[in-house]
């Protein structure tokens, strides 16, 4: 996150004078008025500036006098894509990035358009029978069935490559020539991609232990090739650096209604009563960040599932974050899932 806004801040009692000489020196070409609290209370570009001298306002009155009280604003976490369409459609080419009403960050419509290059591996789980969505996956993995016309794999790899990663690992298992036959070395979307074959099932985190020891010694994201999501990869790395997490689990906030009056007692008596209540629950979302030192402790050949993998890096103390999406998220695991991604794709920005 780039510093540089801060230089572009004063206070609401700070003379349009001074907000001029803000203007005059520093690249971006708006200034954030705050109060004490951190909090935006106004903008102030050239148009308000000329607008305010027309008016016969004294370049000495305070900047109340002229700043545009209801800005553009988004807020923390909103995807890039998501900000360039706003600027797009409001004309404008700044935009504050507010966390609880303060200004936390500044993106502009440079900083959302530039695509940023990421050597951090990526390492896509496509090994799967797909049981559940035969007979569709009699003939074909599971992640080469097709979504919106193309392979669920495919969708997923772009949407990794739209961002900036360029180094993709794919496990392969059943019918794994497919997989193979269709993707190649990655060259057709000037991307690297390197296979990993299980010679047996390894359950979700054993293919990690043949993942080659010469792969970039970054952050790696891990994902499940049967999933749809608009989820903010780059925001996922950020997180993870930031708070230097072992690993990572992206979750979803998942609800179930009991059908039934939910009743508490004790003994025979009725504490209380409450009609059909909700429970809320974060859900594994099947996306994960794992250091290098977390992925070399996998031993070869093992069958080991995620969850174990993880319970057993926080029984040893080690730091294991959730990160919350709140993106389209959908797991083709039955055949309604696999006719409800039909009809989403359309509509998704993928």
């Amino acid at each position: 996150m780039n510093n540089g806004w801060k230089k572009s801040v004063i206070k609401p009692s700070d003379t349009i004078l001074r907000a001029i000489e803000i203007l005059n020196n520093e690249v971006l070409k708006v200034v954030l008025v705050v109060n004490d609290s951190g909090c935006l209370r106004g903008t102030i570009t050239d148009g308000d500036i000329r607008r305010g001298i027309l008016r016969g306002v004294s370049l000495q009155s305070s900047v109340e006098e002229i700043m545009f009280v209801n800005p553009v604003t988004a807020i923390n976490g909103t995807p890039k894509r998501e900000l360039a369409k706003i600027m797009d459609q409001k004309s404008i080419t700044s935009i504050p990035i507010l966390d609880n009403g303060k200004v936390i960050d500044v993106q502009t419509l440079k900083s959302v358009s530039k695509k940023n290059v990421y050597d951090n591996p990526v390492f896509l789980m496509a090994g799967g029978f797909g049981t559940r969505l035969r007979p569709l996956t009699d003939h074909a993995p599971k992640p080469m069935l097709s979504v919106g016309g193309r392979p669920i794999l495919e969708t997923i790899l772009l949407s990794f490559i739209r961002v900036g990663f360029k180094n993709f690992y794919i496990s392969v298992f059943y019918k794994p020539e497919i997989i193979k036959c269709y993707f190649g070395d990655g060259s057709k979307w000037g991307v690297s991609i390197q296979y990993v074959q299980e010679d047996q099932p390894l359950g979700t985190a054993g293919a990690l232990s043949l993942l080659p020891r010469d792969m970039p010694s970054l952050p790696m994201i891990m994902m499940n090739g049967d999933i749809l999501t608009n989820v903010d990869f780059e925001r996922l790395i950020e997180f993870h650096n930031d708070n230097g997490a072992t690993a990572t689990m992206c979750v979803r906030d998942y609800e179930y209604q009991v059908p039934y009056g939910v009743i508490v007692g004790d003994g025979h008596h009725i504490l209380s009563m409450e009609e059909k209540p909700i429970q809320r629950f974060f859900v594994n979302a099947g996306i994960y960040v794992l250091t290098p030192e977390l992925i070399r402790e996998v031993r070869q050949d093992i069958k080991i599932d995620m969850p174990t993998l993880l319970q057993n890096t926080i029984d040893k103390m080690e730091q294991v974050l959730m990160f919350p999406i709140h993106e389209y998220w959908l797991d083709i695991g039955r055949l309604d899932d696999f006719d409800r991604a039909q009809a989403d794709i359309a509509m998704l920005e993928i």
